[in-house]
């Protein structure tokens, strides 16, 4: 493709804007289309680096008939009436990822995908090659554009890539692929999980045999389907279940790793983790394994992991008051999710949950919830999915569409001891721009509950007073 020819970019998001700003560096001719509305920060970028853009519509003169390639956000379905038309006329499409990667062949790629755990995981192996002193960088759907970070040209990069990204991939090749978990998520998306479950092993299946593949091992499905996907890289497994011939895994309350050459090398103890969960352990097995590939030193791994700090909207305690603990974890928009937050509370708790469904399936939360949840809140425009698995375990399930509401509500509630979590099981797009604004109101109301006096103490808002 020479530089004359005309690349049409779907979504002006955070993606659509890096893949625009990478267009430009590479000399194309460039337009950025959105059936929505673009942010105010996001046009003052395309307005300052004179690339074109609409609008609240998709003009399909321009995009139909001029464009010789279309760069696809990962938030639009292939159900959208202008993919089907772009498929139709045949024009190219590609990813975000895949056009940064075009970009910059030479960088080390890490990618992490997985219904649970991404960022987390791609968070902490990115701090632990820092640690080391690697130069990396980390994007894709942890919020930062890939597209945009390649120009930084790091030698490694840490990518956490949805199944909506894996989607648009078709040569994206990964020297480092893990797959944390396959749960039934985005049912509402793709019409069986089968689906699903074949875009997230796209991960897989696009590395050659020299990469390395790095798998959960206890997830039944993931193992299941190992069988049934062509994978010619290295299958290296990790596991909290089993002491594994090759991997990492749990041995005597600690952390080990055993190498190709059945090398086995002590790591760290659990009892040392700062942060609990079942969840967390599989998070931390598959950034140990990671990085192990990378050389990196055992001291980078542990100071990195003993010093870990909850991520913003991922079970982030939020403050503790008269005995009433607030935890918000967002991020939480699938049943698997909510499934490892409820588990790693004690009894009893205040779950507020609800938002847009994806077609969940609750039934696997049932006893978790008949034994430690006493009250639920639901925040969201539609919950009679929620109410019918509910209904006849939980006594009290109240309702709102005010995030203020279910925070005082959760209080007024609540006695010593109690856990107050926003853990919704479901997407935040029927009352709030994405989890993160969700996340970030929630915690906001919760401050407002309490202010401080002279002494630096808290006391109750004037506004609200608890029974």
């Amino acid at each position: 493709m020479n530089n004359k020819q005309l690349i049409v970019i779907l979504g002006g998001g955070e993606s659509g804007v890096g893949a625009a700003l990478l267009a430009k560096k590479m000399g194309f001719k460039i337009f950025v289309s959105d059936s929505g509305c673009i942010s105010h920060n996001n046009k003052t970028i395309l307005l300052k680096n004179k690339i074109s853009f609409e609008e609240n519509k998709h003009t399909e003169s321009i995009i139909l008939n001029k464009s010789n390639k279309i760069i696809k956000s990962p938030g639009l379905s292939t159900n959208d009436r202008i993919i089907k038309k772009i498929n139709h006329y045949g024009i190219p499409m590609m990813s975000e990822v895949e056009f940064g990667k075009n970009y910059n062949q030479d960088s080390y790629i890490i990618s992490i995908t997985g219904t649970n755990g991404k960022t987390t995981t791609s968070m902490m192996i990115y701090k632990i090659l820092k640690q080391e002193g690697m130069q990396v960088g980390i994007a894709g759907n942890i919020g930062k554009s890939f597209a945009k970070e390649v120009l930084k040209k790091k030698k490694i990069y840490v990518l956490e890539l949805s199944s909506f990204q894996l989607d648009d991939c078709s040569k994206f090749r990964s020297n480092i692929a893990v797959l944390l978990n396959i749960t039934r998520d985005h049912l509402n998306i793709y019409s069986n999980i089968k689906n699903y479950i074949f875009s997230k092993f796209r991960i897989a299946t696009l590395q050659k045999s020299k990469d390395i593949f790095i798998y959960n091992y206890d997830d039944p499905i993931i193992r299941e389907e190992m069988k049934n996907f062509s994978i010619k890289s290295h299958c290296i497994p990790f596991s909290i279940q089993k002491e594994l011939s090759l991997g990492a895994y749990i041995k005597n309350n600690s952390i080990f790793i055993r190498n190709p050459n059945y090398k086995e090398s002590h790591i760290l103890e659990l009892r040392n983790i700062p942060l609990i969960g079942d969840h967390i352990i599989y998070n931390i097995l598959a950034s140990i394994l990671a990085s192990s590939f990378l050389n990196v030193t055992n001291q980078s791994i542990t100071s990195t992991i003993l010093g870990m700090k909850p991520i913003e909207h991922r079970m982030e305690p939020i403050m503790k008051i008269n005995g009433v603990s607030f935890i918000n974890d967002s991020k939480a928009t699938n049943v698997s999710s909510v499934f490892y937050a409820l588990k790693s509370l004690s009894y009893p708790i205040i779950w507020i949950a609800g938002g847009k469904d994806k077609g969940n399936d609750y039934l696997e939360l049932l006893t978790l919830v008949k034994k430690k949840v006493k009250f639920v809140i639901l925040l969201g425009k539609e919950n009679s999915n929620f109410k019918t698995y509910f209904k006849n375990i939980i006594d009290i399930i109240l309702e709102t569409q005010n995030v203020r509401k279910a925070v005082r509500i959760a209080y007024f509630l609540s006695v010593s001891g109690d856990h107050i979590i926003l853990s919704p099981a479901c997407s935040s797009i029927d009352l709030f721009k994405n989890y993160i604004d969700r996340g970030r109101k929630f915690k906001k109301e919760v401050k407002k509950l309490f202010c401080y006096d002279e002494n630096n103490k808290f006391f109750f808002s004037k506004t609200y007073k608890r029974r």
